[in-house]
C-alpha cells in the first residue's frame, strides 16, 4: 500500500478499481492466513487435551493435572470386600514348630492361690513366624598340600568349583543382589545400603556389576529355550517403549505370551531391529499389537489389534471433533467383549453376525460425517485425511483383526500383556535414567526375560537366579 494514500476524490476510476483489487487480495490472503493459523490453534489445543484416558500417552506424561480415571467396566451390584461363601485366606499353624516356649501358671489370676504344684488340664497355642537373625556365614575352605614321594613334586588338593580367590562372596548372596538389582531396580548404592543394614557388610558396586554381567551370560540356555517357546505360540504379543543407551534414544521391544517374555533392545525401533531380534519373522501364529506399521508387513502371522487404543481414541474423536458414532462404536466392542468373555468357547453365528451388523453401521455413519478425501487424478500423492476418517479408515480396512477377539476364542480383546511387560522398564528408566552402556543394557534385558519369564512359570525368581549361579539355569516349560 502506499506510505502517504491520496484522496479517493483525486484519483482516476481506474485508480481506484485497482486499488479495490489490491486490497481484496490482500483481505483474501489475510482471511486465507487466519484460517491457518486457527486451525493450527486448534490442532494444538487437541494435542494439549490428550491424556492417558483418551490416548496412547502413558499415564506419566498427564503431569500434575492428572484426569479422573474413566474406568470402562460395568458397576457390579456387589458391596465391596469378601462375599458370601468366599473362603478367606489366614496365616496357618503349622504342625512342627521350630522352636516351642511353654509358659507356666504359677498363681490363680482370680483368688492368688498358688497353682504350681496343680497337674496342667490343657494348653492354648499361639505361633509367632519370624526371621530368625540374619548374618553372614564364612565358609573356610582348605585345600590339603602334599609333597609326593615318587617324584618329590608338590601338590594340592581341588578346591569346589567356583571357589576361585583368597576371599569371596558366594552365589546365594550375588543371587540376592542380582534379584534386587534386576527385578526390584534398586540402584547400586542402595542394594549396598541394604546389605550394610541386614548383614553389616556389603559387596562393591563393582562386584554387584560384575555379578550382573555373570549371570546374563548364565541364563543363555534358558533365553534360547525362550525364545523358540515364543516362536511356537499360538497368540504372542508385541509392543516397544523407547530407552536411553549411551546418551542416544534406542528402543526396547518385547515379544511376550502369558507363560513367557522375550527382550531385546536395539538402536532403531521399527522394521531393522524387529528383523534383527528374528522372532516375528519365526512366528507362525497370532500376532496382537498397536497398528505399528512395522508389524502389518509380517505375513506369516495374523494379526489382532488393541482394541484398548481404539477405545481411548474413540473417546477424544467424540470429545474433540463431535464424532456422533464414536459413543455407540465403544458400546458395540465393549458389548462384543462382554458377550465373548460369558461365553469363552465361541459366540452362536446368530449372535456374532448382529454384533458385526452393529459395527459395519456405525462405520458407515462416521463414513457419511466424515468422508474419506478422493486422491486427485493422475496424482500419487496421498491427501492428508480428517483424523476421525483416519481412524475409520483403519477400523474398515483392518476389520478382521479389529474383531479377532470375537471370531477366535484364543485371542484377547487387547495388547494390555505386552504394555505390562514394558512397564517395569519404564520404571527402570525413571529410577536410573538411562543406561550407559550398550553391555549394560543388554545384561538387563537378558535377566528381565529370564526373571519375567519365571513369574509367569510361578517359580521363586530368587531361587531362579541361584540356580544360574550354580550354572543349572531354570529352564521354561514350553507350549506343547
Amino acid at each position: 500500500m502506499n506510505k502517504h494514500p491520496v484522496s479517493l476524490d483525486q484519483i482516476s476510476r481506474e485508480a481506484l478499481i485497482a486499488l479495490i483489487g489490491q486490497q481484496a487480495q490482500q483481505i483474501e490472503a489475510l482471511q486465507a492466513q487466519v484460517k491457518l493459523l486457527q486451525a493450527q490453534a486448534e490442532k494444538l489445543e487437541r494435542q494439549i487435551a490428550k491424556n492417558s484416558t483418551n490416548s496412547s500417552k502413558p499415564p506419566s506424561s498427564d503431569g500434575l493435572k492428572k484426569p479422573a480415571p474413566k474406568s470402562r467396566r460395568e458397576k457390579g451390584q456387589r458391596k465391596t470386600g469378601g462375599q458370601m461363601g468366599h473362603e478367606g485366606e489366614t496365616l496357618e499353624m503349622v504342625a512342627l514348630p521350630d522352636a516351642v516356649v511353654c509358659h507356666s501358671l504359677t498363681t490363680c489370676h482370680h483368688c492368688q492361690q498358688d497353682l504350681s504344684e496343680v497337674a496342667m488340664v490343657g494348653q492354648v497355642k499361639r505361633q509367632v513366624f519370624d526371621l530368625p537373625p540374619v548374618q553372614l556365614q564364612v565358609t573356610e575352605h582348605r585345600a590339603e598340600v602334599k609333597a609326593c614321594p615318587g617324584c618329590g613334586q608338590r601338590q594340592r588338593a581341588t578346591f569346589p568349583a567356583g571357589v576361585t580367590a583368597a576371599t569371596q562372596y558366594g552365589p546365594r548372596l550375588l543371587a540376592q543382589a542380582v534379584y534386587l538389582h534386576s527385578y526390584h531396580l534398586l540402584p547400586l548404592g542402595r542394594i549396598q545400603e541394604w546389605f550394610q543394614d541386614l548383614l553389616g557388610q556389603a559387596p562393591s558396586e563393582a562386584t554387584i556389576q560384575r555379578a550382573v554381567q555373570q549371570m546374563s551370560a548364565a541364563v543363555s540356555p534358558a533365553l534360547d529355550a525362550i525364545y523358540a517357546g515364543v516362536t511356537q505360540a499360538t497368540v504372542v504379543h508385541a509392543d516397544e517403549t523407547g530407552v536411553r543407551i549411551a546418551g542416544r534414544l534406542g528402543w526396547l521391544h518385547t515379544v511376550s505370551t502369558t507363560d513367557l517374555t522375550y527382550y531385546t533392545v536395539h538402536a532403531k525401533r521399527g522394521d531393522e531391529a524387529i528383523l534383527d531380534a528374528g522372532v516375528l519373522p519365526a512366528c507362525r501364529g497370532w500376532l496382537v499389537h498397536d497398528g505399528f506399521k512395522p508389524y502389518m508387513g509380517f505375513t506369516t502371522v495374523r494379526h489382532a489389534l488393541c482394541n484398548a487404543h481404539h477405545l481411548r481414541e474413540l473417546e477424544f474423536l467424540g470429545e474433540q471433533y463431535q464424532a456422533q458414532w464414536a459413543k455407540p462404536m465403544q458400546q458395540v466392542l465393549l458389548t462384543m467383549k462382554r458377550r465373548r468373555d460369558a461365553t469363552p468357547h465361541g459366540l452362536r453365528p446368530a449372535v456374532m453376525a448382529s454384533l458385526e451388523r452393529r459395527y459395519d453401521r456405525l462405520l458407515s455413519q462416521g463414513f457419511a460425517a466424515f468422508p474419506p478425501q478422493p486422491r486427485p487424478p493422475n496424482s500419487k500423492q496421498r491427501l492428508a485425511q480428517h483424523p476421525v476418517t483416519n481412524l475409520l479408515l483403519r477400523l474398515h480396512k483392518h476389520r478382521e483383526a479389529v474383531l479377532a477377539f470375537l471370531l477366535h476364542p484364543e485371542v484377547p480383546f487387547d495388547n494390555n500383556l505386552a504394555e505390562r511387560d514394558l512397564r517395569m522398564m519404564k520404571v527402570k528408566q525413571k529410577i536410573s535414567g538411562c543406561f550407559r552402556t550398550w553391555a549394560g543394557a543388554e545384561a538387563f534385558v537378558a535377566l528381565r526375560t529370564y526373571l519375567s519369564t519365571a513369574r509367569k512359570q510361578g517359580l521363586s525368581m530368587l531361587h531362579a537366579v541361584y540356580l544360574a549361579f550354580l550354572g543349572t539355569p531354570f529352564i521354561p516349560a514350553l507350549p506343547e
